[in-house]
C-alpha cells in the first residue's frame, strides 16, 4: 500500500497546490510510482497537469493524475494506493467536508503555513480537523522570505501544539511559480537550484515520517 499524503490548509494562498505538485514530482524522480489527486474545485492542479501534458507529451503519463470531488475521493485514493508507492492529495480550502475526507484518507497531513502570526493562527481549523480524524500532522513553513526574523519564533509557537514542524522549510522563490507555468516543477526546470534542493530535502523528511 502507498504512503498517502494530504496537503491541506483551510486558508487560501498558502502555496498548497504548488507544494503538492513539487512533492509529487520529487517522489516521482526518486523512482517511486506516484499518483497526484486534485479534489480542489478550483482545479489549479488539473490545469497544471493539462499544461504538463502539452510540455512533456507522453512523458507526463509517468505521473498518475486524478481529478475527483466529494464522496468519490476516498474510493479513488484507496484504488490508487493499491497500485502506487505514493499518493498526494491536494485538498480544497474553505470546504470542510472534502477536506475531512482527504484528511481521513491520509497517513500524514502536510499543512503549509507562511511564517507569520496570522498564517499560523489560520492553520487551527485544519489542525482541528486532523485531530478529530486522528491523523498525524506536519506543518511546513512555506514561502519563507530571506532572513525572516519571525521564522524561529513561529517554529517555537507551533511547538505548543501537538503537531510536528518540518525541519526543511521552503523559501519564497521565483523558480516555483516559473516552473508551474510550464506544467513543470523547479526540480525539472532548475534541478540544481536552491528551490529544488529544498523540495528534495522536504520530500525525504516527510517520507520518513510515514
Amino acid at each position: 500500500m502507498a504512503q498517502v499524503f494530504t496537503v491541506a490548509q483551510q486558508k487560501g494562498g498558502a502555496g498548497k497546490s504548488t507544494l503538492a505538485a513539487h512533492l509529487a514530482v520529487a517522489w516521482l524522480r526518486s523512482r517511486k510510482s506516484v499518483a497526484l489527486v486534485d479534489i480542489d474545485p478550483q482545479g489549479s492542479l488539473t490545469r497544471w497537469f493539462e499544461v504538463r501534458g502539452s510540455t512533456l507529451g507522453e512523458e507526463a503519463a509517468k505521473l498518475t493524475f486524478a481529478d475527483v470531488t466529494g464522496w468519490r475521493t476516498q474510493r479513488t485514493v484507496e484504488d490508487l494506493a493499491k497500485s502506487h508507492d505514493v499518493v498526494v492529495i491536494d485538498s480544497p480550502p474553505h470546504a470542510e467536508t472534502e477536506a475531512k475526507i482527504a484528511i481521513r484518507a491520509a497517513d500524514l497531513v502536510v499543512v503549509p503555513s507562511q511564517p507569520s502570526p496570522l498564517d499560523v493562527w489560520a492553520t487551527m481549523p485544519t489542525l482541528e480537523l486532523a485531530e478529530k480524524e486522528k491523523t498525524p500532522v506536519t506543518i511546513v513553513l512555506n514561502r519563507v522570505p530571506p532572513r525572516a526574523s519571525l521564522t524561529a519564533r513561529m517554529v517555537t509557537k507551533l511547538g505548543d501544539y501537538k503537531v510536528s514542524v518540518a525541519k526543511s522549510p521552503v523559501g519564497n522563490r521565483v523558480a516555483f511559480a516559473d516552473s508551474m507555468a510550464s506544467g513543470l516543477t523547479a526540480l525539472e526546470t532548475r534541478p540544481s537550484s536552491t528551490a529544488a534542493v529544498e523540495i528534495r530535502a522536504l520530500a525525504k523528511e516527510l517520507a520518513g515520517k510515514v
